[in-house]
């Protein structure tokens, strides 16, 4: 695959331990060029943390925010679907969802940070995790879920703590993008703030620029375009 426009050479991203679960938990972090910003915690896909996730995290810090990928596999990661599937499927939710709020406590503490809550991005499992978070954690300020799929994740959205943006893409047979306006709707209904964004033509994980058979460039970069202003308006301050 080509390499993306701009996409930068030099590595940013360093490995960290933090607190989480009543034990040190590891992620990579990676701190923006001009020393200090907001606070995001990117969520891995069912693949672990691999090279994408890094590519991301590095991607969020070079755009001004303080980014933090925890390690929820611990060290683990697959190349196959059937592999990813078992991993997903052995996560357990409760260990993953004190690991993310303990990621999130981690980069508010640091001096480099600029906001007074964290923002969360996930993908796919991520997605759904980033959407339960957002309901377990107040300090919590925006969330922002691609094509959120976890069939072990149950939100209770009447404790939705922070806006939302839901991103689907039009031909995700897995997630399907039908789902959201329904979901949109009644979080409408109770009183939150929701957005939804669907790509005509893009499929599941149209995000992932390391799997060819997914990737669906144009979709691609509209979505992040809109991540990264979802996250300067609800982090700002």
């Amino acid at each position: 695959m080509p390499a993306r426009p701009g996409a930068p050479e030099e590595t940013m991203g360093q490995k960290v331990r933090f607190a989480a679960n009543e034990q040190m938990c590891e992620g990579l972090l990676a701190v923006p060029p001009a020393g200090k910003g907001p606070a995001v915690v990117v969520i891995q896909e069912w693949w672990g943390l691999v090279p994408h996730v890094e590519d991301l995290v590095e991607r969020l810090a070079r755009e001004g925010f303080l980014a933090l990928a925890p390690d929820l596999y611990h060290g683990r990661s697959a190349s196959s679907p059937d592999a990813a599937r078992k991993l997903m499927m052995e996560l357990e939710v409760d260990h993953a969802t004190e690991e993310i709020e303990g990621a999130g406590e981690f980069l508010l503490g640091r001096p480099e940070c600029s906001s007074r809550r964290y923002g969360i991005v996930g993908f796919c499992m991520g997605g759904a995790l980033a959407q339960f978070v957002a309901t377990k954690d107040e300090t919590v300020g925006a969330a922002v879920s691609f094509y959120g799929g976890f069939q072990k994740v149950r939100p209770d959205w009447d404790r939705l703590y922070a806006p939302l943006l839901l991103i689907y893409g039009g031909e995700d047979a897995g997630v399907p993008a039908s789902q959201a306006e329904p979901l949109a709707a009644r979080l409408r209904e109770l009183g939150k703030e929701v957005e939804v964004v669907v790509y005509p033509g893009a499929g599941h994980a149209f995000f992932n620029d390391t799997r060819r058979e997914a990737y669906h460039a144009e979709a691609a970069a509209d979505a992040w375009k809109r991540t990264l202003a979802f996250f300067r308006r609800s982090l700002a301050g």
